[in-house]
């Protein structure tokens, strides 16, 4: 029994497949940039993308079954030659698109297309834009990532995001820390991009990185892997569990392998029922309540207000009774903003032991704060 399994176990819950309302499909790992965190382990010289009969068999699978949200996601998705086929098949078949777009793609000539294709086709955006800060998001996605972020999100709004059409941003904290509450965030985001830059959203996700590929190698490297695990465990919500993605979720690896996840494809843990099972073998109807496969990088969904693909679940924090799991939330002054802490009554011990061992973790940065 993995550890996140003996965690539903000691609270008495188990995870299993609800209605399935999202096929999200994973079309490839090229990418035009290569991110430390990103749990896909795309970049530019990865070749592995979906071909063109499997393609075909997605497409026919949605005109089949319509489900209600259609995912696309890689990689970046929109370097498959089959992005425009998946997307205007989905819409004729009555889906609500995603596109988890990175932004930077918009910038290259190649793809100046994409604002007006997608919003001609009423494509939901959900792109990745880790701070409103150069520094942070350079630091983690590339040198002159934000500034060429900044010249997409506004080509984005020229066209009708932000404002009729949906525009959500993607934050993930930089480092082994938990994300900030998602609402304080999302308020941040608003006027820092309002008031620079001119630019509208509509909503803010934010995603706790997952303990795999490039964001767990770098945690090994640093001495962080542990401490990490202990983090993710010890702010277990149980109240997250309901609203796990995955079961209303299921991911299409590029050969049209089904998993419960997109963390769980890029541990090749793939759904079987006896044998692996592939989009064409299942029906929406076949995967009700089937049991979701779990590992110890489940702790990282299920850890203080929860985390999904559509951001943080919504649920009250309670952390279990250890000095780790109790996160200080810091809500960073601006100018002219008075500064406000929100701590736990530890006492002077709980509250010294609880700030050595968060600074094992990442430093002083380790503390969370609704400021990226």
């Amino acid at each position: 029994m993995n550890r996140f399994a003996e965690k539903l176990s000691l609270h008495g819950l188990s995870l299993r497949r609800a209605r399935l309302q999202t096929l999200q499909i994973n079309v490839g790992r090229k990418c035009n940039q290569t991110c430390t965190h990103c749990h896909v382990d795309a970049a530019p010289w990865r070749t592995e993308m979906m071909p063109a009969d499997i393609a075909r068999r997605v497409g026919e699978w949605i005109q089949e079954h319509r489900p209600s949200v259609v995912d696309i996601t890689g990689g970046a998705p929109e370097l498959s030659e089959h992005f425009r086929y998946l997307v205007e098949t989905a819409r004729e078949a009555g889906g609500h698109v995603i596109d988890r777009n990175n932004l930077t793609i918009i910038e290259t000539e190649a793809f100046a297309w994409l604002p007006e294709y997608l919003a001609q086709h009423q494509v939901e955006v959900v792109a990745s834009l880790p701070c409103y800060s150069a520094d942070n998001v350079d630091a983690q996605r590339g040198d002159g990532v934000f500034a060429k972020s900044i010249s997409a999100l506004k080509k984005l709004n020229a066209v009708g995001y932000g404002t009729r059409l949906p525009l959500s941003l993607v934050y993930n904290p930089l480092g082994a820390k938990l994300p900030p509450p998602q609402a304080e965030l999302k308020a941040d985001y608003k006027v820092e991009l309002r008031q620079r830059f001119g630019i509208e959203f509509t909503r803010l996700f934010t995603i706790t990185n997952q303990p795999i590929a490039r964001f767990a190698e770098d945690l090994r490297a640093h001495g962080q892997w542990d401490a990490y695990l202990e983090l993710l465990a010890n702010s277990f919500n149980p109240a997250t569990v309901e609203g796990l993605m995955c079961r209303s979720t299921i991911s299409i690896g590029m050969m049209g392998e089904v998993f419960d996840c997109d963390f769980n494809q890029m541990l090749k843990m793939q759904v079987r029922n006896g044998q692996p099972l592939f989009l064409w073998d299942v029906t929406p109807a076949r995967l009700d309540n089937w049991e979701i496969q779990t590992g110890v990088h489940c702790l990282a969904c299920t850890a203080g207000s929860g985390s999904s693909c559509t951001g943080a679940l919504g649920c009250g924090f309670m952390p279990t009774a250890t000095p780790l799991s109790l996160v200080l939330f810091t809500r960073l002054p601006r100018p002219g903003r008075a500064k406000t802490r929100l701590i736990p009554a530890l006492g002077a011990e709980g509250a010294a032991e609880l700030q050595r061992r968060m600074t094992v973790l990442a430093g002083p940065s380790c503390v969370t704060s609704s400021s990226c």
